[in-house]
């Protein structure tokens, strides 16, 4: 749901070709990223035994909440701009806690330190060359 709330509220913002281009660049960047998250899921289920056509219906379900928060996020923000910045503060905080709570540590067990810094690293050096590619 937060990543979609940055994407309406991305969408949101200025109406111009400028405003337009942001909100492209962070769909696509949270489109990229969500490729893996999904196939995660379905490996999961299909190490779980589940068929891999029950694995691809819940990885496909679990980015119906993206939508949602896409579209909360245009109509709440679109239409009261004064709260533009709150949600984008409210989406990026959010992002940044299941970050912060969730994955880094996750990726930091059994002595993967060093390879999950970096990848991390290089993730977030894509995405501004990304960014900077499409502005």
């Amino acid at each position: 749901m937060p990543e979609g709330l940055a994407v309406g509220a991305a969408y949101a913002g200025p109406q111009d070709a400028a405003g337009a281009q942001t909100g492209a660049s962070v769909a696509l960047a949270i489109g990229l990223q969500n490729m893996p998250e999904g196939l995660i899921v379905a490996m999961a289920l299909r190490t779980l035994g589940r068929s891999a056509a029950q694995a691809w219906g819940v990885a496909a379900l679990t980015g119906l909440a993206e939508p949602l928060g896409a579209i909360l996020g245009l109509a709440v923000l679109g239409s009261l701009p004064a709260f533009y910045p709150l949600g984008l503060a409210l989406a990026a905080g959010a992002m940044l806690f299941v970050v912060s709570h969730e994955i880094i540590p996750e990726t930091h067990r059994n002595g993967f330190e060093t390879l999950a810094t970096g990848t991390l690293l290089a993730g977030f050096v894509f995405m501004l060359l990304l960014d900077a590619a499409l502005n």
